[in-house]
């Protein structure tokens, strides 16, 4: 009796996860057919959306392609910053906050701006001990890169976003 119950209640509550419509978000599909890179400083950020579109991606701006939609990201700024938002009583530095700004925008072979100039923030809050120096710049890269792959999965959903290359 209590195992065709068990049974029972598992077949119902596998029957209501499928029922409350989550989906995994898959991968994403895009209006235009290849896309060129073209990033002022060859940052990481740049480094990690090129790697992110794979097949997609045209390697270099110059070549005109000959793809029925192609599109240009302008990666116009990438920068990282480092400040200081917390000192204790003797004025050591306590903690950090971390940052990661990344300014692009998005245009077709005319010349038209899908995406206009927009710009992704990302920050972090770090502490800080003099005592683990390395284990901090350790936790601090860690940090950057987790902001940079937040920042190329913001690009690529926005990327999906555009409805149209023309």
């Amino acid at each position: 009796m209590t195992m065709r119950l068990s049974a029972t209640l598992l077949l119902a509550i596998a029957l209501m996860l499928t029922a409350c419509g989550y989906k995994l978000r898959g991968a994403p599909s895009f209006a235009f057919d290849t896309i060129t890179v073209a990033a002022a400083q060859g940052g990481p950020v740049a480094a990690e959306l090129r790697r992110a579109l794979g097949d997609r991606l045209v390697a270099s701006a110059p070549a005109a392609p000959t793809a029925a939609s192609h599109v240009t990201m302008d990666i116009l700024l990438e920068q990282r910053e480092k400040t200081v938002v917390g000192v204790n009583a003797a004025g050591q530095v306590r903690e950090f906050q971390l940052r990661i700004r990344a300014r692009f925008r998005l245009r077709n072979d005319s010349g038209k701006e899908l995406i206009e100039e927009s710009e992704i923030l990302q920050q972090r809050d770090i502490s800080f001990n003099e005592s683990a120096v390395l284990a901090k710049e350790v936790e601090e890269g860690l940090l950057y890169r987790d902001m940079q792959s937040d920042i190329v999965q913001q690009l690529m959903r926005r990327l999906a976003a555009v409805k149209s290359p023309n």
